[in-house]
């Protein structure tokens, strides 16, 4: 065979159009599909770089308004913007994985043209006069406090209370499990983690037995904290005829971006009628009479009056976006008699449920809130958290606080559950020690709790944390209560833990070894995502 007389294929064509290559050129034509490859790939390959970088700089320019335009934070601001720049195609797609706020938006479509679930609280909110009976008559700053949260939190302030703390699961779990027991029409549950343990194995069964008398059942599990223990208590409670939803789940890629947006708000409600909230998950190593292998101390509240309305509208609105379900009338601020709640008196305690979370128009409203209750201390504050990673305005304002001789202890677990986050805490502790803030190790077990209490006279405590997790990314539920008395024994509470802690001094967190420094300083620019 003449090589010289074989007609030469054209590179595209040989390359990517086979189909075309023995028949018609053996028919000595072409195609006009391989007439147009012909002459459109070398310009192709001419082009190609120039069309790569015109299409980078368009994803960039796209990415980098929408965080000018979207991004309330600064810093988050600048740091998207940078890797979208120094980082072409990787940082615009990391932008569009975990820099998007697609929860807000998914709440906006849900509550499009919905009003709030507000029921007819009017009757329970207090007058200007029981307010300052309520407070103390020295500390006009704290009773300023209650305009500002009701200006941040848009909820209204409510009289007639009970909130009762019970320590721990040995006295939560059992009451608890009674109220199950107890509920005539409806129970709206959710919890951040409810294992399918000993412990979790009570709460199902008591919530089948609910099923079965007719009650109206409806549990809400976070997606990851569903995951703790396997098999899953969702899956146990779906076969028993019990309606669960996990909250955001993250088994499909689809729901990769909301890895990070958990449901850590911890809300029972039995008819309406009364609540209990705080930092207690449903598992097993909570109840420490039980001797479990990995024992935590914990908080929660017991409470009844007109606030248990808040707890139930959150629940509500929460398993809506969950599930789709609205219960009730969501749509016209009414509930049917399922899910009405009862506004009787109980009390005498002012509380106020404060709900927030990454779906919030404005985040960062509890950070306002702790502000202005910093700001508001006259005599002291005790605080109470197992994860303390403040960004550098609570610092400040405990800081400031300190200077104005104002009393601040914060106690900490002296051995974290989670290691990275006790490294970044110990990265920072210098910031409040330095301006004469108080810091104890409590000894353990570890103490879940989240506490704070201003002057003996308000109380905040929920499932919030202070770091930027609970802060920014996690949907979270306090309650803030002027109620003294109550105040009084919970400020008792945490100076009986302080009585047996260990100081944390700044010479002490100076001293550390320079691999621990290190170490610390790498886990806390970790600091927003722990």
């Amino acid at each position: 065979m003449n090589i010289r007389n074989t007609p030469q294929i054209p590179f595209s064509t040989r390359y990517f159009m086979p189909q075309y290559t023995h028949s018609s050129k053996e028919r000595g034509r072409e195609t006009p599909m391989e007439t147009l490859m012909d002459s459109a790939w070398p310009l192709l390959v001419k082009l190609w770089p120039h069309i790569l970088a015109t299409t980078l700089i368009t994803v960039n320019i796209g990415a980098s308004l929408h965080a000018l335009l979207t991004k309330r934070d600064t810093r988050s601001t600048i740091a998207w913007v940078g890797l979208v720049w120094l980082s072409p195609g990787f940082g615009a797609t990391a932008y569009a994985l975990f820099g998007v706020n697609r929860i807000r938006r998914k709440a906006t479509r849900l509550w499009a043209g919905r009003r709030e679930v507000v029921h007819r609280v009017e009757t329970a909110m207090p007058s200007k006069q029981r307010i300052d009976d309520a407070v103390r008559p020295d500390n006009t700053l704290l009773r300023s406090l209650t305009t500002l949260v009701g200006e941040v939190t848009k909820r209204p302030l409510l009289d007639g209370n009970t909130i009762e703390p019970l320590h721990g699961g040995d006295e939560a779990y059992p009451r608890m499990l009674a109220a199950i027991d107890s509920a005539k029409r409806s129970i709206g549950m959710a919890s951040y983690i409810f294992d399918n343990d000993p412990t979790g194995k009570l709460f199902i069964d008591a919530l089948c037995r609910a099923v079965d008398r007719g009650v109206a059942v409806r549990v809400l599990i976070d997606g990851i904290g569903s995951r703790y223990s396997f098999p899953t208590s969702v899956a146990l409670l779906r076969k028993k005829g019990v309606t669960v939803s996990r909250f955001m789940p993250t088994t499909v890629p689809l729901y990769l971006p909301y890895a990070n947006l958990r449901n850590h708000r911890k809300i029972l409600v039995i008819d309406g009628t009364y609540g209990f909230t705080g930092g207690l998950n449903i598992r097993h190593g909570c109840w420490l009479s039980k001797n479990p292998t990995h024992p935590v101390q914990d908080m929660h509240f017991f409470v009844t009056g007109p606030v248990v309305t808040q707890l139930l509208e959150v629940f509500i609105e929460d398993w809506a976006f969950a599930s789709g379900e609205s219960l009730g009338a969501l749509g016209d601020g009414e509930c049917d008699s399922t899910w009405q709640p009862n506004l009787a008196f109980t009390g005498t305690s002012l509380a106020r449920g404060i709900r927030y979370g990454p779906d919030d128009r404005e985040i960062g409203r509890i950070k306002l809130i702790l502000i202005a209750a910093l700001a508001s201390a006259q005599r002291s504050v005790k605080i109470m958290t197992p994860y303390f990673l403040p960004d550098d305005a609570i610092c400040q304002a405990l800081g400031v606080a300190a200077l104005r001789g104002v009393q601040v202890d914060i106690v900490l677990p002296k051995q974290n559950n989670l290691a990275l986050v006790g490294w970044a805490s110990e990265a920072l502790l210098w910031q409040v020690l330095s301006r004469g803030c108080n810091i104890w190790l409590s000894p353990p077990p570890f103490d879940h709790t989240k506490l704070m209490v201003v002057d003996s006279s308000w109380t905040l405590f929920g499932s919030g944390n202070w770091d930027e997790r609970s802060m920014r990314l996690n949907f979270e539920f306090n309650v803030e209560s002027y109620d003294a008395p109550m105040a009084q024994k919970l400020d008792a509470h945490i100076g009986e833990i302080i009585q047996r802690s260990t100081q944390r001094t700044l010479s002490g967190v100076d001293s550390r070894t320079l691999f621990a420094r290190v170490r610390d300083g790498l886990a806390r620019l970790l600091a927003p995502y722990l």
